[in-house]
């Protein structure tokens, strides 16, 4: 008896599981009525959205930021709506409680979108709404989905569309973004000007279009990488102020229909407070809501910001080439086995990584460039896949940058033996003595030395055409390698 009880006990338990597991509640829309999961804080549209839009398995939600950015466009719309009188402070505070429940990183796996969306985002922009409701709802007491309380399109869209909401989210969600690429592109920056004052004395003879030219030293090499990046830097961060524009108020196509007198000047304000960028409105909402211009603007810094990391990741790889045949000047961190077959190979991986990168994020940048050029008219339908194009590249590169720093740049040693035996034998400190020697007899000694392969010094010393305390005179670090050279010596 006793164990027939526990078995209906269990048997009973199992049964409320399954029921509470399949529990829904009734939503509606246009296309009418839908079940949803009654646990669920999302509603009927992002439903529909979940069926129509299953490509990628990237959702909003695999960006946090872009959920928060959320969360900030919608507060700060429902603070505008409440400065002019539209939304009441009762609905005020309870949507402020979800707004910043989600900008607190609670929720976030409700924001289940594709990325890949038809519609020019209005999916995503309802699935934040109807998000944003529910949670306001529960909150403040009561059951998802009772939309007489707080409605996502007459609350939380209150005086807005997709139109205006979508690119202004995805625009605070790339500042978001920006600021951690910024940081990592800025200590990468740093472990290069480090390794340049650890070789700031080390000559090394440069090279120009692969062929030896003059002396410099390795130090000066690895400050140029740290200052190409540098520049990089320089331009993401200015180019952010393309991205400070927002639209928000003009609603469907820029003439703000639906939004109240002064909404527009106000939700500007308040993002602005809110997201700690200087968010301004647009002159002109109808030239904001058709153009692309801060995305493309943007999309170009990160596509130069690729250039430059990946010249100086195929510039490591050439230097590093060996040991044996290659130019080996450099030595990279060993971090894997690089041959099925061939023993005792190890390949520059991290570089090689940091190139598929740096392709990628050009190839997005092609990408934003011909989605942002086919929109038609008041609108382009294509900035879905401009956001995702956009803040793809920024997670790789926020990914990519610190492995490349601790696993390649912060342990690059150099191999000093080859560095000195390429300056002994190299023809380029020829044009150093040119100064000291003349044009013509150093012209002379480099054909000469091309044609016996003998060193420039080693003809000099044989020729006794400086003595050995010129030699090493000329051979200074900082006389060979400053702008000035060995220019203040005495001409023989």
């Amino acid at each position: 008896m006793r164990k027939r009880y526990f078995l209906l006990t269990a048997l009973a338990i199992a049964l409320v599981t399954i029921v509470e597991a399949q529990a829904t509640r009734t939503e509606k829309d246009l296309l009418g009525e839908k079940q949803i999961p009654a646990d669920a804080y999302y509603g009927v549209q992002t439903a529909r959205a979940l069926e129509n839009f299953r490509v990628s398995g990237q959702l909003t939600s695999s960006y946090p930021d872009y959920v928060r950015a959320y969360a900030m466009v919608k507060l700060a719309a429902a603070r505008a709506n409440a400065d002019v009188g539209r939304l009441s402070k009762e609905k005020l505070a309870a949507i402020e409680q979800a707004c910043k429940a989600v900008m607190d990183g609670k929720y976030h796996d409700q924001f289940l979108v594709d990325l890949y969306q038809g519609g020019a985002g209005t999916s995503a922009n309802m699935n934040a709404n109807e998000v944003l409701a529910n949670i306001a709802l529960e909150l403040s007491g009561k059951k998802k989905g009772d939309y007489h309380s707080i409605e996502p399109h007459d609350d939380l869209n209150m005086g807005q569309s997709t139109n205006d909401v979508y690119p202004t989210t995805i625009k605070v969600a790339l500042l978001l973004h920006n600021d951690k690429v910024v940081n990592e592109a800025k200590a990468l920056s740093a472990a290069f000007h480090k390794k340049g004052d650890q070789y700031s004395k080390v000559l090394k003879m440069g090279r120009t279009e692969g062929q030896d030219a003059v002396p410099m030293t390795v130090g000066q090499e690895f400050h140029g990488f740290g200052n190409q990046l540098d520049a990089a830097i320089g331009v993401l961060v200015k180019t952010e102020a393309y991205l400070y524009e927002e639209n928000m108020g003009a609603t469907a196509i820029g003439t703000g229909i639906t939004a109240s007198p002064g909404y527009a000047e106000k939700c500007a304000a308040h993002l602005a407070q809110i997201t700690g960028k200087p968010m301004v409105l647009s002159k002109d909402l109808v030239a904001a809501t058709s153009s692309m211009a801060g995305f493309v603007m943007y999309s170009s810094a990160l596509k130069n910001l690729a250039v430059a990391l990946s010249k100086i990741s195929s510039d490591l790889i050439f230097l590093a080439t060996g040991p044996r045949a290659g130019v080996f000047e450099i030595n990279l961190p060993a971090l894997q086995p690089g041959s099925s077959i061939m023993p005792g190979k190890v390949n520059p991986v991290m570089p090689e990584l940091m190139n598929e990168i740096c392709f990628k994020a050009i190839g997005n940048d092609l990408t934003v460039t011909m989605a942002s050029q086919d929109g038609l008219l008041q609108l382009n339908a294509y900035e879905p896949v401009v956001a995702i194009c956009i803040m793809e590249s920024q997670g790789l590169f926020f990914k990519t940058m610190p492995l490349f720093r601790t696993q390649c740049i912060e342990g690059i040693t150099i191999n000093d033996k080859v560095l000195q035996d390429y300056m002994n034998r190299s023809v380029g400190i020829v044009t150093a003595l040119n100064p000291i020697l003349g044009y013509d007899k150093t012209t002379e000694l480099a054909k000469e030395a091309l044609q016996s392969g003998k060193g420039i010094l080693q003809l000099i010393r044989e020729k006794k055409l400086l003595t050995e305390a010129q030699i090493k005179d000329l051979l200074d670090p900082v006389k060979l390698t400053s702008p000035t050279g060995p220019t203040n010596q005495q001409k023989k």
